[in-house]
């Protein structure tokens, strides 16, 4: 079979089970789990693999799963990866009534998507056609919340870090990817279902406890220290430092405060906040981390109280490969028309952060958006569609993307890897990493 013919077949794998596809996603939206949490999204897409036919499936980490695809034949190796986890969001449609998880980010259409590419490839004339290596990986945590949580799963050494596609490279998981493919969801916009990626910025997470003396509120306020006044002057001082943040380094600064006190009657003595520090670049991120852990000792030190500055890494900026983009462009055009393309974000750096960027920064990769989703993402209205853009169309555009890297004894996917110059190997990487914990009692 030529490729043509090759990705005809494929496309018509993928109608032939559009149904039941579009149907996976939708139980797991009805199965909504944040990271590290993703038990019953995990076996359940472990029964979806095994339905279609792939029994060697390894377990990774907590809830993640791994399937090979093999041709039999030398190559490189391409993974296309899917999220399970979701975000918490109070009063969405489809949040889960006891946990209010609910996945307002469209991770459950990944899931379909990536099951939809292997059982599209998983066909002997398919493979015939091809050589090298399938991945399809099912990742827990992409989503940084929850860090509480995830703290303790480090303490009790069930993780070391607090996202999934870091854990997958520290045990390992992808020390055999060569190049990696993934699509997210995206707002309807005009005619365009397919949108080209740009860049995203980078992260740090930090989890933070003011700590004061608590004291009768209203008969003996002068004997507390409180706790939350010294989190509102941090707050102000994280705001005063925004003038300071250049506009190259894309920095984003938006803590929320998890607890505000024990009772009104009583001075707040034990007061939790998290925050995130953005931006475009490593070193512009971890700068601005330093100015907010200078407002968080200032609103400490003013009100006399104590305060605990956990530091954890999250996630490292984005670059998407042009040459990867470029052929996902080309399948894009076929399925939906030129016009049908939306290229506004090549170029450009999102405000919003994502795992994905640290396999940028180990392989080439490309994190395109089907663009099927009304509301505003992570948020209350935020819901998909056009399930089969979302599933079917996104699926197409991955597999035959696959096919172009893989055809022709892999010759595409080796002119890209091996044009590729990784911004860090596995062990800087892991050392990077490593090197951003920090905790701080400043009192």
């Amino acid at each position: 079979m030529g490729i043509e013919d090759i990705k005809k077949k494929v496309e018509s794998n993928i109608d032939s089970n559009a149904e039941d596809l579009i149907g996976i996603a939708k139980d797991i939206l009805e199965m909504p789990e944040p990271g590290y949490r993703e038990f019953k999204t995990s076996k359940y897409t472990e029964k979806q693999f095994n339905k279609y036919g792939f029994s060697n499936v390894e377990k990774v980490s907590m809830t993640g799963l791994k399937v090979v695809l093999d041709t039999g034949k030398p190559g490189p190796t391409v993974c296309v990866m899917g999220e399970l986890d979701s975000l918490v969001v109070l009063g969405h449609p489809h949040a889960d009534e006891e946990t209010n998880a609910a996945h307002a980010c469209g991770h459950h259409t990944q899931i379909a998507q990536m099951i939809a590419v292997g059982q599209s490839l998983n066909d002997p004339e398919v493979l015939k056609g091809l050589s090298g290596k399938i991945v399809l990986v099912a990742v827990p945590a992409e989503e940084n919340i929850e860090v509480e949580y995830r703290k303790t799963l480090r303490d009790e050494g069930k993780i070391e870090f607090l996202l999934g596609k870091q854990e997958f490279v520290k045990l390992g998981a992808l020390d055999d990817v060569d190049i990696a493919m993934m699509t997210h969801t995206g707002n309807q916009k005009d005619n365009k279902i397919l949108a080209l990626g740009g860049s995203s910025t980078g992260s740090v997470s930090k989890s933070i406890k003011f700590i004061g003396k608590a004291s009768h509120a209203g008969g003996a306020p002068h004997n507390g220290i409180n706790a939350l006044n010294a989190a509102n002057l941090a707050l102000a001082g994280i705001h005063f430092q925004r003038e300071t943040f250049q506009e190259k380094d894309v920095i984003r600064i938006h803590p929320i405060i998890t607890q505000g006190g024990a009772a009104v009657s009583s001075v707040p003595a034990d007061v939790r906040m998290e925050t995130y520090v953005r931006g475009s670049s490593t070193q512009g991120y971890l700068d601005a981390s330093e100015k907010v852990d200078r407002a968080l000792r200032a609103g400490a030190m003013a009100i006399g109280a104590s305060v605990e500055i956990t530091t954890i890494p999250g996630y490292l900026p984005m670059y998407q490969n042009e040459q990867l983009n470029n052929l996902y462009e080309q399948n894009s055009i076929h399925l939906v028309g030129d016009e049908g393309v939306d290229r506004s974000n090549i170029g450009r750096f999102g405000g919003f952060s994502t795992d994905m960027g640290d396999m940028s920064q180990l392989m080439p990769i490309i994190h395109p958006s089907v663009l099927s989703t009304s509301g505003d993402g992570h948020g209350i209205d935020y819901v998909v569609e056009d399930y089969h853009s979302a599933v079917i169309t996104a699926a197409k555009a991955m597999a035959l993307t696959v096919i172009d890297l893989l055809h022709d004894n892999g010759q595409k996917a080796k002119e890209i890897v091996d044009s590729f110059e990784p911004l860090l190997s596995k062990d800087a990487y892991l050392k990077l990493l490593r090197s951003m914990y920090k905790e701080e009692k400043f009192k």
